[in-house]
């Protein structure tokens, strides 16, 4: 086992590529002090001001579309028909206790298919108007891609409801035929899990009810020369992800702190963390305890405490022990390049939040949606119930931007 000591933390000489935003943690039914099931989510970026976006329950005629517009971007991308009824929405949930979150590993870019019609952020939202269940949400999202394609580049989704938790993974064919491979595993009841900007699907079982994935997600694979084994052994993380220093050290590290919180014995994945060798984190532990609410509070403001890479004692703390880093990650002294670590909570974060689903509950009180803006370090978590059909102002969308002070906004 690794011994325990503060490792090169903020002097790993090797460069992370691009920029690795958002992160999101789950807890199963099982592994909660209410037997609730949670996910959380940092939006992590610089220019992303911190609101609360909303959407009314809505019937719509026959022949109804719907435009779809880049979430990150906000160009036009194409229509699509509209259902006949979509559900009411607040932030990432939906008025049936039903919440998506997602982090973007990128994966490899020839990949990107610049001709589909729905993003990653549309995927979510007009998912989260259509669907009710965890179940529910995965088929309406690869139905979506499927038929109109999928836009954006390697993405994964935390999916779920007062039941069930599913992590879904999933990337384009770069236009070589419509839609996306994809695959999705249910979290076993008692467990915790996450993503934070690389696929964390590896191999998967072929045969079982709690794993879904696309027909082609192999055969494709095989089709780009990503694969060449036998089906049983294939990793999807391996065949459609990039796994570099940046993906260990600045990806899989965030997991990885979150499962030392809560679990014995995570050391034996530091050489994967470090240096991408031996055994691959697994994509779920299960915690020495169960946690609660307050517990995935903290967990979204980590920066790495009392662990090898613990911000606060690297070189970059200085004499007051502060783990913020200013960007870009990396540094040059004497023509040698550093980077800095990347924690779960950075100073860039537009709005995070933790979603607790329970199914055990009247319907208005199904979904709670503890929001904050800002560095999630520092930010006040607010219950926000999923039968909320007006934002509160402090966090409503137009009240104050980037550039527009105002005092009234969270």
């Amino acid at each position: 086992m690794l011994k325990r000591v503060i490792a090169t933390a903020a002097v790993a000489a090797a460069a992370i590529g691009s920029a690795l935003a958002c992160t999101s943690l789950i807890a199963s039914k099982g592994a909660t002090a209410d037997n609730s099931v949670m996910i959380t989510y940092a939006a992590d970026s610089h220019t992303l001001y911190g609101e609360l976006y909303s959407q009314p329950a809505k019937d719509h005629p026959k022949g109804a579309m719907r435009k779809v517009y880049e979430w990150d971007t906000g160009r036009y991308l194409g229509e699509i028909p509209e259902v006949a009824h979509t559900y009411a929405t607040i932030g990432n949930m939906n008025e049936h206790g039903l919440a998506i979150s997602e982090s973007t590993w990128g994966g490899r870019e020839e990949l990107v298919d610049t001709t589909g019609i729905v993003d990653y952020g549309s995927l979510i939202y007009i998912t989260l108007q259509r669907a009710k269940t965890a179940r529910e949400a995965i088929k309406v999202m690869t139905d979506l891609v499927r038929d109109y394609g999928y836009y954006s580049s390697g993405e994964s989704f935390s999916i779920a409801d007062g039941k069930e938790a599913w992590i879904m993974e999933m990337i384009g064919k770069g236009g070589k035929s419509k839609g996306a491979v994809w695959v999705a595993r249910r979290i076993p009841d008692g467990m915790i899990s996450g993503h934070a900007n690389h696929a964390r699907i590896h191999t998967f079982p072929l045969k079982d009810k709690e794993t879904l994935y696309s027909p082609d997600v192999i055969d494709f694979a095989r089709s780009q020369g990503y694969f060449d084994g036998k089906d049983e052994d294939f990793d999807f993380s391996k065949a459609y992800a990039i796994t570099d220093f940046g993906a260990l050290r600045g990806c899989d590290a965030r997991v990885w702190s979150f499962f030392d919180k809560h679990a014995k014995g995570m050391d034996k994945y530091l050489p994967w963390i470090m240096n991408g060798e031996g055994e691959p984190m697994p994509l779920w532990v299960k915690p020495d305890s169960v946690v609660d609410v307050r517990n995935m509070q903290w967990a979204m403001r980590d920066h790495f405490e009392d662990t090898p890479f613990d911000m606060t004692k690297d070189v970059g703390a200085g004499p007051y022990k502060v783990p913020y880093r200013w960007r870009p990650m990396t540094f040059k002294v004497d023509d040698v390049e550093y980077t800095n670590e990347r924690a779960i909570a950075t100073q860039q974060t537009g709005f995070s939040f933790v979603a607790q689903l329970r199914d055990n509950v009247p319907d208005a009180m199904k979904g709670v949606l503890w929001f904050g803006v800002d560095d999630a370090n520092t930010c006040v978590y607010v219950p926000i119930y999923c039968c909320v059909t007006k934002v509160p102002y402090c966090y409503a969308h137009g009240n104050g931007d980037m550039l527009t002070l105002s005092w009234d906004a969270a």
